[in-house]
């Protein structure tokens, strides 16, 4: 017999060996995207599509009758459970004629903790959990049968995700160059459905009223609030009509760098503002804290996977408003970019006692001021966006993103935060409501043993530099970034500049300077001798410095104290 030439490219991704040579789905070959080859994972998702049947969709109506009823719910962004057959990728579980689906026993599972919560909190008589699901206790059977979800929209688009953690990446390392990677920091392959119409199936072993059907999709909805499916902290499996508790609610907009997909087509992610949450608390608990307690406290809020895992207490959502995907740059540097508005929210994932609830709720809405004020969402979002504060016939490449308040402004924070003299009371304030939650986990604060790494918000480690100008023609120190930020004054002497410096950093190489222009459409001005709150097109201009002890970073933050241009230090340096 003659054997088959390389026969194992004739067996499916889906069947084979998850080692190098033969099929590696969570990997993102480098050398393969520069040579424009498609990844292992879109070779997977390609041969599913191609074998799996579709649903008609004759009957778009929900089902209603006293047995069996049906109700259909729009995910906002991405939906996945994670199928857990496949090493090292999360993928939805698949069932019969390869559809993606959501399991019975899943919906059972979450259906039943949400019916306990709402009998705890009143909502629904006793017992009615047990005749519902079952007596665990007596072992005896529940009247309902989950039938689980399943798409009934075109759920074949941009199947191919990615996840990219950058916590330490961000946040923790000491920047010495060329060792800056830190284990687990690379992109991986997913695959998830994007913005799906799921319906969801439920029967019953005997005929059941109105009344009975209303109160158990009441408590589908509260199950379905919480998020389905996994990575829920991160926005994945959120409904466009939420009903928990929400926490803080405010109203956005910006624009920047997409993310991309594998194929390098762009998508806004709204996890970009979870990962600036998540990192910010991270600075903050880092500065206040040891390294440990603060990624415990950290997990705590937004979940992690270290031991047994922990399941976050906070959720976010983003109901989008307005988007346009479009691109930016030329000669080899076309980047794709976003506009964006939209509504950002965030939710408990389950009850907690007043006080800390209310200590939560000044938390999360103080990361939120946090980190619009000193930065923005997302790629680049350490800079300025440079398309609105430095001309484009000067400079080709997409950096920098800018953030915005938009709708109704939040007027007693936007009053916290309207005037560079004010940075300083505002960052005590943050620090105060972080101090304050830490006490009630029972983890006082201790900054005198912070954690050592280079972001941590402690004095010692970070100096806030500050300015008002009067329009976004007046960014000065955007040119510092490029330019020579002194010229030599003696001849021979070299020009001054941080340009591919530890300050600013290079490819490769995380900077410590963040440079915002902070829009607080809002102010405080005298007339006739009262204060009078005025909308304002001013700008904060701030840089935010983690020094370190190079010469480049001494001879810059010196010039600073000369107050060029009007900037003064604002906190921190001590």
């Amino acid at each position: 017999m003659t054997p088959i030439p390389n026969a194992y490219k004739k067996v499916p991704m889906m069947f084979r060996a998850q080692i190098l040579g033969r099929s590696q789905l969570h990997y993102i070959d480098p050398q393969k995207k520069k040579d424009g080859e498609k990844q292992d994972v879109q070779y997977w998702a390609e041969e599913w599509i191609e074998k799996a049947e579709f649903i008609p969709l004759t009957n778009q109506d929900d089902s209603q009758n006293d047995t069996y009823q049906t109700q259909t719910y729009q995910i906002r962004w991405r939906f996945v459970t994670n199928g857990g057959q496949d090493d090292g990728m999360i993928r939805p579980v698949i069932g019969g004629y390869g559809i993606p689906f959501y399991p019975g026993s899943s919906m059972k599972g979450a259906f039943r903790q949400a019916c306990e919560q709402a009998e705890q909190a009143g909502i629904i008589p006793p017992n009615h959990c047990n005749i519902y699901c079952g007596d665990e206790t007596n072992v005896t059977p529940g009247i309902l049968r989950f039938q689980g979800a399943y798409p009934i929209n075109d759920w074949t688009e941009n199947l191919v995700d990615l996840v990219h953690p950058q916590a330490g990446w961000q946040v923790k390392i000491q920047n010495t160059k060329g060792k800056n990677q830190l284990k687990g920091e690379s992109a991986y392959a997913l695959v998830s459905l994007a913005k799906p119409t799921l319906r969801f199936g439920i029967s019953s072993i005997k005929p059941l009223s109105a009344e009975q059907w209303q109160e158990i999709w009441q408590i589908w909805q509260y199950a379905i609030a919480a998020g389905l499916g996994i990575r829920v902290s991160a926005g994945y499996g959120q409904i466009e009509t939420d009903s928990t508790s929400i926490l803080y609610q405010v109203r956005v907009k910006g624009q920047g760098q997409a993310a991309k997909l594998i194929d390098d087509t762009g998508e806004f992610r709204p996890n970009i503002f979870r990962a600036s949450l998540r990192g910010h608390a991270l600075r903050l608990f880092g500065g206040l804290t040891d390294a440990q307690t603060a990624e415990e406290l950290v997990e705590q809020l937004f979940g992690g996977v270290r031991g047994n895992g922990t399941v976050g207490l906070l959720k976010l959502g983003f109901k989008t408003g307005e988007l346009r995907l479009g691109t930016f740059g030329q000669n080899g540097y076309e980047q794709p970019t976003y506009n964006v508005e939209g509504d950002m929210i965030w939710s408990l994932t389950r009850p907690l006692p007043d006080d800390q609830h209310v200590a939560l709720q000044n938390l999360v809405t103080d990361l939120i001021w946090f980190a619009m004020v000193f930065g923005g969402f997302g790629k680049s979002w350490r800079r300025a966006d440079h398309r609105l504060f430095y001309p484009d016939d000067e400079y080709e490449k997409l950096i920098g993103c800018h953030w915005q308040w938009a709708g109704e402004i939040d007027r007693k924070n936007a009053f916290r935060i309207w005037h560079p003299t004010k940075v300083s009371k505002f960052i005590n304030s943050v620090l105060d409501t972080a101090k304050t939650w830490m006490e009630l986990q029972g983890n006082p604060p201790n900054p005198d043993h912070h954690a050592n790494w280079r972001e941590s918000w402690h004095p010692s480690r970070v100096q806030v530099w500050g300015r008002l100008a009067k329009n976004r023609d007046e960014c000065v120190a955007i040119d510092w970034l490029h330019k020579p930020y002194q010229q030599g004054i003696l001849r021979g002497e070299p020009d001054k500049s941080i340009k591919r410096t530890s300050v600013t950093g290079e490819l490769g190489q995380i900077g410590r300077l963040w440079h915002r222009m902070y829009p607080p459409k809002l102010l405080w001005i005298k007339k006739e001798g009262k204060l009078q709150r005025k909308s304002t097109n001013r700008f904060i201009e701030l840089l935010t410095l983690f020094p370190d002890q190079s010469p480049e970073f001494q001879e810059f933050v010196e010039f600073l104290q000369q107050k060029p241009d009007g900037f003064e230090l604002l906190w921190g340096g001590q």
